[in-house]
């Protein structure tokens, strides 16, 4: 069984939008009966990509960003999230050194999605 389901948010309030994200990804893994710990990780996966689209993405005012969670049902749910910001300028990553506070989202999605 294939299934995808799309969210849009506005830009800002950016702590409103991430968290409305995440709830609603918490109850469709739920309804698509996806094991808690790859909900957990893709709940934090978008988590992570919606701050970066919402904080970084050089944007022009009133656009929103648009999610898109996808499930395929086999022997394991495999899960796929996309967020796109509506920028032609993709993110890159960027090497943070110990002492930043921020700079690791695409490190830590490259190193959780591959899991």
């Amino acid at each position: 069984m294939n299934d995808h389901i799309e969210w849009h948010f506005p830009r800002r309030p950016l702590p409103r939008s991430v968290g409305r994200a995440r709830t609603l990804l918490v109850g469709q893994a739920r309804a698509w009966k996806v094991p808690d710990d790859a909900a957990e990780t893709t709940t934090l996966l978008l988590s992570e990509l919606m701050t970066n689209a919402l904080r970084h993405a050089g944007c022009a005012p009133g656009r929103e960003i648009w999610v898109r969670l996808a499930v395929q049902q086999q022997t394991v749910a495999i899960l796929r999230i996309e967020v796109f910001d509506a920028c032609v300028v993709l993110p890159h990553p960027r090497d943070a050194s110990p002492d930043d506070k921020t700079g690791r989202c695409l490190a830590l999605v490259d190193t959780l999605a591959s899991q």
